[in-house]
Formats: C-alpha cells, sequence, structure tokens
C-alpha cells in the first residue's frame, strides 16, 4: 500500500553554466499533475546577497557562510523589502531580527517561486486542498554556496506563514542523485540508538550519563503517554568508533540520536565521540545504512552545513547531505549551533508527534512550532533544525498508524468494472495479476499488489486505476501513473517506446510495460469481457 496520498511538489535550484555569473536554474522534479512540470531561468540579486549577510551578523556565531554569486543590475536598487536600512527603522533589537527574518524570507520565497512555478505551486495546494491534507513540497538545492541558506523561513507576503511552519505544507530538503532504499518496511515499535559524544566544554562523565538518562526518559514517556507504542532506547556514552558500530549493526533500530560537538570537514563532517576520537560522516553513513536506521538525528554545530575551503562550498560536504547520499531515509540536522534547552524543547515534541505516527516531515513542523512559541519569531531556534528526506521515503517510521486503503482523488473516478477483466500478463512466465477493484499498485516493497524485486524499481513505483469518463457513465479507461525515480517503460504494438516519468499514460490492450529499466521484467496489459 502506498502510505501518505498527499501531492508532492519536488523542486531543484542549480547555478547555470558552471560559472560564476548569478544565474540560477528552478525547475520541478516531481508534481501533482502532468502540467506542473515546469522550468524558470532566474537570478539571485544583490538584496538577497545584502539581506544574508546581515542575518549572519545578527543571528550567527560563525558568519563566514558563503553566499551565491548575484547579478549586478543598474536599475536594482540594493534596497530592502521593508523599505531600506533595517537599522534605521528600529533601535529595538527583537525588532530588527523580527524584520531581518521577514526581510530574507520574502526574498528567498519569490526567488524561489518566480514565474511559471508560482503556477506549479497553486495547482499542489489546490490538490491539498482538495483532499483535505498537506501538500508536500521538497526542496533540492544543487549550488553549494546556496545551501547554507534558511529556505525554512521562505514566506509569500509579510504576516503569512512560512514555508516551514504552513499547516497546509510539509517541507523537507532532499539530494539528487542518492542510492536506492534498503528494502524495509516501516515498523510497529520504536527503537532508539542514542550516543552522547564530547560536547567540546569539558562535561564530566556524570553531567553526560545525566543528559542521556533524561533523553531517553524524554522519548520514553512521551511515545507512551501519547502515542501507546512500543519503546526501547540503547544509550551510549563517549563510545569509541568500534562501540557504537557495534551497536548499531544490532539492528532494528528506527532512529539514531547524536548529541556532541562536531564539525565540518569535507567528507561529510566529524562527530566528537570522545575527546581524543572522532567519526566522519562517510564512516557513520555506511554503519547507519547497514542497520538500516529511518531517522538520523544529529544534534552538533553545522550538521547541515558545507565545509568551505578559500571561501566556497564544497559540493555535497555537509553530512546531512552525504547520509542522505548513501541512502539514509532521512536526516535532521543543525544549521548552526543550537542551545541545550532548545534542542531538548524540539526533541520532546517530535518525540510525541512520531509516536502518534505522523509523517516525520509534519513532525519536524509541529516541533519547530514549538520553537517559535518558546522563543518568538525573532530568534533564530526554530529555523535551526533542517530536515532532509530521501526521494524514496514516504515519511513514515510507524506502520500501526498507515491507512488500510488508499483513498485516490475523486477526479480518478475508480471504479469495480464488473462488466469486464483488466489484468497484466508475464508473455514468459505466463503469470497473470488482476487488476481488482479497478486499482493495482506495483513496486519493489511487499505492500504493493506486484512485486518487482529489480534494484531499479522504486519502492512504490507506479499504479493503474480506471478513470470514469465523465461524459458517460460506465465508459473510461485504465491509467498508468507514475511515482518513480528512474520512470516505467512503454511500449506500444508497431509503435515506438515512450517512458513515463511521474506523469499518466491511458492503457490500451496489447502495451507492454517495463519498470525502472529497458532491461527489466515485461507486463503486457489485457482486457476481456466479463
Amino acid at each position: 500500500m502506498i502510505q501518505s496520498e498527499r501531492p508532492y511538489l519536488s523542486l531543484a535550484l542549480k547555478a547555470l553554466n558552471h560559472a560564476e555569473t548569478g544565474h540560477f536554474a528552478i525547475w520541478v522534479v516531481r508534481a501533482p499533475t502532468s502540467n506542473g512540470y515546469v522550468h524558470e531561468d532566474t537570478r539571485c540579486l544583490p538584496v538577497l546577497a545584502k539581506a544574508w549577510e546581515e542575518w549572519q551578523a545578527f543571528f550567527s556565531i560563525d558568519n563566514s557562510l558563503p553566499t551565491p554569486h548575484c547579478v549586478n543590475l543598474p536599475h536594482i536598487e540594493d534596497e530592502s523589502a521593508t523599505g531600506g536600512d533595517l537599522g534605521a527603522q528600529t533601535d529595538s533589537p527583537s525588532g530588527y531580527g523580527s524584520m531581518l527574518m521577514q526581510e530574507l524570507g520574502l526574498y528567498l520565497w519569490h526567488w524561489l517561486f518566480s514565474g511559471s512555478l508560482q503556477r506549479s505551486l497553486a495547482l499542489g495546494q489546490g490538490m491539498a486542498l482538495e483532499r483535505r491534507t498537506q501538500l508536500r513540497i521538497s526542496l533540492d538545492v544543487r549550488d553549494p554556496n546556496a545551501i547554507g541558506l534558511p529556505w525554512e523561513i521562505a514566506m509569500p507576503q509579510p504576516g503569512q506563514p512560512v514555508l516551514a511552519l504552513d499547516t497546509h505544507i510539509a517541507f523537507s530538503r532532499t539530494v539528487s542523485d542518492v542510492m536506492p532504499l534498503a528494502h524495509k518496511r516501516a515498523r510497529r515499535r520504536l527503537k532508539l540508538a542514542i550516543a552522547i559524544g564530547d560536547d567540546g566544554g569539558g562535561r564530566s562523565l556524570l553531567d553526560l550519563h545525566t543528559e542521556a538518562r533524561a533523553l531517553a526518559q524524554t522519548f520514553a514517556s512521551d511515545a507512551r503517554g501519547r502515542g501507546q507504542v512500543e519503546y526501547q532506547v540503547d544509550t551510549l556514552v563517549q563510545p569509541t568508533p568500534e562501540e557504537l558500530i557495534e551497536c548499531l549493526d544490532r539492528g532494528g533500530y528506527n532512529i539514531f540520536i547524536y548529541l556532541g560537538h562536531g564539525v565540518t570537514a569535507p567528507d561529510g563532517g566529524e562527530l566528537q565521540l570522545s575527546p581524543d576520537c572522532r567519526l566522519s560522516g562517510a564512516e557513520l553513513a555506511q554503519v547507519l545504512v547497514r542497520s538500516r536506521v529511518s531517522l538520523a538525528l544529529v544534534n552538533a554545530c553545522w550538521g547541515a552545513r558545507s565545509h568551505c575551503r578559500n571561501g566556497r562550498a564544497i559540493p555535497r560536504s555537509s553530512l546531512a547531505e552525504l547520509l542522505i547520499h548513501h541512502g539514509v531515509p532521512a536526516v535532521l540536522a543543525m544549521r548552526d549551533a543550537i542551545a541545550d534547552e532548545e534542542a531538548h524543547s524540539f526533541t520532546s515534541v517530535l518525540a510525541k508527534e512520531i509516536a502518534l505516527g505522523l509523517p516525520i516531515d509534519s513532525a519536524v513542523a509541529i516541533a519547530r512550532q514549538q520553537l517559535l512559541t518558546v522563543y518568538k519569531f525573532n530568534q533564530p531556534a526554530w529555523t535551526l533544525p533542517v530536515l532532509y528526506m530521501h526521494p524514496e521515503f514516504d515519511g513514515y517510521l510507524l506502520e500501526y498508524r498507515q491507512q488500510i486503503v488508499t483513498e485516490l482523488p475523486d477526479e480518478t473516478g475508480l471504479s469495480d468494472r464488473p462488466d469486464e477483466c483488466a489484468y497484466l500478463v508475464d508473455p514468459e512466465r505466463g503469470e497473470r495479476f488482476s487488476i481488482r477493484r479497478g486499482l493495482m499498485r506495483i513496486g519493489r516493497t511487499q505492500d504493493n499488489d506486484i512485486i518487482v524485486p529489480e534494484r531499479w524499481v522504486s519502492q512504490q513505483h507506479a499504479e493503474i486505476f480506471f478513470r470514469e469518463a465523465q461524459e458517460l457513465r460506465g465508459g473510461g479507461s485504465y491509467v498508468l501513473r507514475d511515482r518513480s525515480r528512474y520512470g516505467t517503460f512503454v511500449v506500444v504494438p508497431t509503435e515506438n517506446r515512450c517512458t513515463v516519468h511521474h506523469q499518466e499514460v491511458v492503457l490500451e490492450p496489447g502495451m507492454q510495460l517495463k519498470f525502472g529499466s529497458s532491461h527489466g521484467r515485461t507486463l503486457e496489459f489485457a482486457i476481456e469481457a466479463g
């Protein structure tokens, strides 16, 4: 079964021509409708760079993050959307911070959703409203110098919700060119591995053990009290790499949490396990993928920040990006340093919402709102957690909250079609798969109607459903809808092959389908009278 039917809008941003020109491409990688796939060439203007530099000077303990290259246009005045020099408008530090937050958020939104991308966003929002659910938005920032920007604070207009706080949107970042997810299903209980490393502040081992017990108790009480879910936690205090790897290799963990000091490095950063021992992001990625951890929560400085050399960011050098690239389903890391009390407040709410069975992106949004309530809009605490999700991951950790029956949008006109039988047949093996109740799901995992265990097939690859013709009751057609990473190959007799990727195609008897690769298993669509 497909665990979530929330419409999905996935965007990618990349600098053009591999030159420092300030020109960027923003395009839709995945859209809820076929006419949502658009492409825009846009520019990063100096006003955004100025707001970003002011943001760092006011909010960040380290203001050396790179700035995206900008286009200097003579007719563009370097003034903010709020009316120019923010410092001249208010003597209040809190007022200045609030206005700075709003200014940068406006620039980020209008840079991201420019031109035809506004229409794609409106289409997704309209479909989500119709289904009474959230629109899932993911952003793949392929310019390393733009990764450090707080995209989570983007807002369409002053006074409107920001991207990461809008209750109608579930926002996350993602990474292209990822390793496929390991075969995995959501589980019925929460099992956590918590590693407490060196925080660089010289705290005693007694203090670290106390913090580990407090964090475990937070998850235990919140998970059992609200979600009524089975729960288990294992804690390690300043483990050696061997001890950490041995613990994770025992397997069965949904969540891995690290609390301690971290630094950036070219190979995904480094975690300070103890005063004399560090673990690289690349090493951590190997063991997390092998042990099939679903969520890595890294409460260390700059886990979502790229490593810089000579003032320029190194591609895919942040810990969060590297873990997703290796195939970890979800990573929650910090864009900057976060205080212990802020992290505790965030983690407590996150535990509650995960125990209730919410997908991770929705749970993170609610936990972020807690930080906003406690520390206010003009403080950066709620902007610090950065969520990355693998493009194949639906965000669910717990199985018991999944829907038993997936409800397709009304536009599909799902029907039993009692007067005929539609099916897919394997010509080589002679196997036949009926499309029952007008719906069939195809993918790599066990919750599909047809399981195709080939490495190029996505977990929930495609679905076939019957759509009734609005003008003629009882008439209509069977439609293939692709949801995969690599697409579906459709071969029409006597015609050329076409590729369907995040689109729909009307099926006709005799059409042959191959999922994910032209070398994959062939299934032929057929209809016969009942």
